[in-house]
């Protein structure tokens, strides 16, 4: 079996991709590839299921592009295609790729229409992707592994100790938490944790997903309003507080709590974080 994915958008999108990636690679007993933003294509490394990634933008791609990519998944023998894409020219491109299964929410290239549902977690919404195929989805079960070497080179940038290490993530700009608040919560962390550890992954910072996810791996508790940073944390299955997320769109799973309303994340007093960092 050979699977292909279509994936456009964003990096979070990509990460929310991942555990139904893996369902059909690990299910199907299938080799996948993905077709992605050139700019995300290195982030799938962070999944080993994954064959061969396909550099495609979705958004400014011109006829020749597009007659690339049907030269290109038309080579491999295909029996699946799951597209995130929407449009007339994916669809025509997909009506001649000769893939017999393509499952889609819209468009006339799908053999079948499927109806996520809305709401929730997305990495879960994915499932209605998977279902008309036999495939099972447990979004929330779904864990990123990282080789040791990496996490190990990632821990020199992390304070040294043996306390417990909280990594805060900002998403920076105007309607993020005040930049003092985030800065004034270690110290008062430690009042109460003397042996605390704490580090800020600053929203400038120009890790790539793949060297952002190392460094959470060292980390034991995660408060996070950058969306990047909330996607890898839940997928590495971390403890986590996410400002700007509500509960029914996160995994309904210990440790990992919403917080707060996106535009109004300035209301929220370090009282409220504190008690959802269960240090109250």
């Amino acid at each position: 079996m050979r699977a292909l994915f279509l994936i456009p958008g964003d990096a979070v999108r990509q990460l929310q991709a991942m555990p139904a990636v893996a369902a059909v690679a690990d299910q199907l007993k299938a080799t996948v590839q993905v077709v992605c933003a050139p700019a995300l294509a290195a982030g799938w490394g962070l999944l080993g299921a994954v064959e061969k990634v396909i550099p495609f933008d979705f958004e400014a791609a011109t006829l020749a592009d597009w007659a690339n990519l049907l030269g290109s998944v038309r080579e491999p023998d295909f029996q699946l295609c799951i597209n995130l894409a929407s449009g007339r020219q994916v669809d025509l491109m997909l009506s001649m790729s000769h893939i017999p299964n393509r499952l889609a929410a819209t468009g006339f290239s799908a053999t079948e229409t499927v109806t996520p549902q809305p709401g929730g977690w997305p990495a879960q919404s994915l499932e209605a992707y998977l279902r008309p195929v036999g495939v099972t989805l447990d979004a929330a079960a779904f864990r990123l592994t990282l080789p040791k070497a990496e996490i190990d080179k990632a821990a020199t940038r992390l304070p040294a100790g043996e306390g417990p290490l909280l990594l805060l993530a900002p998403q920076g700009g105007s309607t993020d938490w005040p930049a003092p608040r985030w800065q004034e919560l270690p110290p008062s962390i430690a009042a109460r944790l003397p042996n605390l550890r704490s580090f800020t992954l600053a929203a400038d910072d120009p890790a790539a997903a793949r060297q952002r996810a190392a460094l959470l791996a060292g980390a034991d508790v995660v408060l996070a309003s950058d969306p990047l940073t909330i996607e890898l944390a839940l997928l590495l299955g971390l403890p986590l507080v996410a400002l700007g997320r509500s509960p029914a769109s996160l995994p309904s799973r210990e440790g990992v709590n919403g917080l707060g309303e996106p535009a109004r994340l300035a209301d929220l007093q370090a009282a409220q974080v504190l008690q959802a960092l269960g240090l109250t």
